[in-house]
């Protein structure tokens, strides 16, 4: 859905520790980069997020923490609410996912390619997945994703 204020980006994220939440910072910053115009980024926990906010979207950026192997409980319990009431309206959505996995990772996009595959949404990069101990680059890679997420709902590329 497009309004006056062009495209709407959602980050929808769960960020438990400061490193998750620096993560998010720097997906906005680079969604919110002075070369965009005409996307509007908003942020919100997926605790508050809901059906309503993926029916508004033209793009979304999920990212959760690897906990036991799969995705975050809240994240879990977004799609829990959101999957049936948006299952037919937002086919093909453009999505991103972002994974910070102390681990591998891999359970935790087995779960959720499994669920955008029967949501029918379209991944428009390779999932970002920042595994192991803490690296600042982390950051830089957030950031050039929320910025290729926005500029990409700029561009009319999805």
């Amino acid at each position: 859905m497009t309004d006056v204020l062009g495209k709407q980006l959602f980050i929808i994220a769960h960020a438990p520790s400061d490193n998750l939440q620096r993560m998010v910072d720097a997906i906005v910053r680079g969604a919110g980069h002075e070369d965009i115009d005409g996307v509007a980024v908003q942020v919100m926990s997926p605790l508050q997020a809901g059906p309503e906010q993926v029916l508004q979207a033209d793009a979304i950026i999920l990212l959760t923490p690897e906990n036991l192997a799969y995705m975050s409980g809240a994240m879990k319990d977004f799609f829990d609410r959101s999957y049936y009431p948006v299952l037919e309206e937002k086919q093909g959505l453009a999505c991103a996912l972002v994974v910070r996995a102390g681990h591998d990772g891999t359970g935790t996009l087995r779960a959720l390619n499994t669920i955008l595959t029967g949501l029918r949404w379209q991944q428009v990069q390779e999932p970002l997945l920042c595994k192991g101990t803490w690296d600042e680059a982390f950051l830089a890679q957030c950031e050039e994703l929320g910025m290729s997420m926005a500029a990409g709902l700029e561009a009319g590329i999805f």
